[in-house]
């Protein structure tokens, strides 16, 4: 009933210039998908991206979006203008966001309501650190976050809306949580999403996880039952490895 997604989060990587080379790569290799896919790139490489994706079965992310239209926030691209650029979808909330650059959980919310209300779908990133983990608090967190993320949309808004789980201890750091693992706690976040807003509408939500998936561990946890496809950092910087992940 879930169509699976696979994003790519390149992070702070490729010039315009490679950008556009990763991407012709890319597309004879995952033209056969069964998922959707996107390309999370630097902003700088939107123009460079979108003209080799089009007619294409890849999508154009960005890694942020502001929730104001304009005005003078510094640095910051307004949902408008990542429209304007051909961007579908935005990452919200990663834990790098989070943990570098001082986003909250209000402005989370905020920059995902500005999103789905612009016509972008939001990836918003949710997870817990390794002590909150190994201190039992990783339900209660993922579900609070969650929900905090959601405030203020509509049922038929949340639908619309792709959740990654991503523990912030297993990423970039080679370590994963086990299919098992993974399930589990995305079936928590559903189940969240369920109380507040009712099974038909939670059992449309695609979730993700975004824990260091690769071409080695995509398989095992694309088997499970609640885990609909993957936010993918480092192999989503080499085609092949991208590619491999996408066909699991």
């Amino acid at each position: 009933m879930r169509k699976p997604i696979i994003a790519g989060n390149w992070k702070m990587n490729k010039t315009p210039e490679e950008a556009a080379q990763l991407v012709k790569d890319l597309i004879p290799l995952v033209k056969d998908a069964k998922c959707d896919v996107v390309v999370c790139t630097p902003a700088v490489c939107f123009a460079a991206v979108k003209p080799v994706i089009e007619g294409t079965n890849i999508k154009l992310g960005a890694q942020n979006v502001h929730f104001k239209a304009s005005g003078a926030y510094t640095g910051e691209l307004s949902a408008d203008m990542l429209k304007a650029c051909g961007v579908e979808y935005a990452i919200i909330g990663h834990s790098e966001r989070r943990q570098y650059f001082g986003e909250t959980d209000e402005t989370v919310n905020k920059r995902a309501v500005a999103a789905i209300r612009a016509g972008i779908t939001p990836i918003i990133c949710v997870g817990e650190r390794k002590e909150q983990r190994e201190n039992g608090y990783t339900d209660d967190l993922v579900a609070y976050q969650t929900l905090t993320a959601l405030t203020g949309m509509t049922p038929d808004e949340v639908k619309k809306v792709v959740i990654a789980y991503e523990p912030v201890w297993a990423i970039g750091t080679g370590l994963t949580a086990t299919d098992e693992q993974a399930n589990e706690t995305i079936g928590v976040i559903r189940a969240a999403i369920a109380r507040k807003y009712g099974k038909r509408v939670a059992d449309r939500v695609r979730i993700q996880y975004g824990g260091s998936m690769n071409p080695k561990n995509a398989s095992g946890l694309m088997a499970q039952p609640e885990i609909d496809g993957g936010l993918i950092g480092g192999a989503s910087l080499k085609a092949e490895d991208f590619s491999k992940v996408v066909n699991f």
